[in-house]
């Protein structure tokens, strides 16, 4: 078998962006290490790739943005800011939809590098160690949004979902709610945990809270229609629900209005992400905005960064989230 670039990186002593820098001939690498890792290139035999070398340097002007799902309302605002400031900046953004499907996402990635583009941005929630060194050998920019610290060379932007949770619980009491569920979603995906997290770490001061009040909704308006039924068939006496994403949000909202439940006078409704269709439910949605659009901004700024200065080190950004009030949770005290 062919040695690769983590063979070579294991055997230098080096991480697996220095292999490439090296190769590549980008960035600063010290005599001393260069030479470690062209002594282990030649001791594995080791075969870069000399079309992706032949490139180094040059641009295509073309950047990709590699989505779950368009149609997710979070996405759209997500992606006009990436083109936004890409078209400021002379390049081009190819948009890819991989379903959320991990396979689908690494197909992506091998096209994109036979196509040369100068950096992806990813949204998703399946990048594995792998596809990320497989960049890193090609001298592939990225940077990945909203998840969780990484290994490599990335730079990695997500928002406080941690303290936002805690902030739309806190939210609801302080409106008078004095029992409140929370319809959480995927638990592989580190977003969902950490407003799970949030609620709990908010939820669990006072004697009302339960385990039973958790019900998965799955980041879906099915999801969150069918969460309600869940909690209300275990706890009839709530009279808050804080919805980890707005699309769960509105599956609530439906969910109750069904059962002839008002919203907020008997149950309190808040959501998390701030997308535009938060506005227009009846009755509006509170919710904890995320800066959608500045995001995607900020993700296309420090690829293209990365891209004309070649930077490799690792940045991981946090920003700030927003409780958003409106009719959901003006509760008639």
């Amino acid at each position: 078998m062919a040695a690769t670039i983590r063979d070579v990186a294991k055997l230098a002593g080096v991480s697996v962006a220095t292999v490439s820098r090296v190769m590549n001939r980008k960035g600063y690498v010290n005599s001393e290490t260069e030479k470690k890792v062209k002594k282990a290139m030649k001791q594995l035999q080791f075969e870069p790739n000399h079309v992706a070398r032949g490139l180094a340097g040059k641009q295509t002007k073309t950047i990709a943005l590699i989505l779950p799902d368009i149609t997710n309302p979070f996405f759209p605002g997500l992606a006009r800011g990436v083109e936004d400031v890409a078209k400021q900046n002379g390049f081009t953004v190819i948009l890819c939809n991989s379903d959320d499907l991990g396979v689908k996402e690494r197909a992506y990635i091998e096209v994109l590098k036979q196509k040369y583009v100068d950096g992806i941005i990813f949204a998703t929630h399946n990048l594995l160690p792998e596809d990320i060194e497989r960049m890193e050998e090609f001298g592939i920019p990225f940077v990945v949004l909203d998840r969780a610290p990484m290994t490599g060379s990335g730079c990695i932007i997500r928002v406080n979902n941690f303290g936002g949770a805690k902030a739309a619980v806190q939210h609801l009491i302080d409106v008078g709610c004095k029992k409140i569920a929370h319809v959480y979603g995927p638990q592989e995906l580190i977003t969902a945990r950490e407003r799970l997290a949030g609620y709990e770490e908010a939820a669990k001061a006072y004697p009302w809270y339960t385990p039973t009040l958790l019900a998965p909704g799955y980041f879906t308006l099915e999801g969150g229609l069918k969460a309600v039924e869940e909690l209300l068939g275990r706890h009839p006496d709530i009279d808050g629900i804080f919805a980890g994403n707005d699309l769960m949000a509105v599956g609530v909202l439906k969910g109750l209005y069904k059962k002839g439940i008002s919203v907020p006078d008997q149950v309190a409704v808040c959501g998390f992400d701030g997308v535009n269709l938060s506005e227009i439910t009846q009755p509006e949605l509170s919710t904890v905005a995320q800066p959608i659009y500045q995001m995607g901004e900020l993700a296309a700024d420090k690829l293209i960064e990365r891209i004309n200065h070649s930077s490799s080190q690792r940045e991981v950004i946090e920003l700030d989230v927003s409780l958003i009030v409106r009719e959901s949770t003006k509760k008639c005290r």
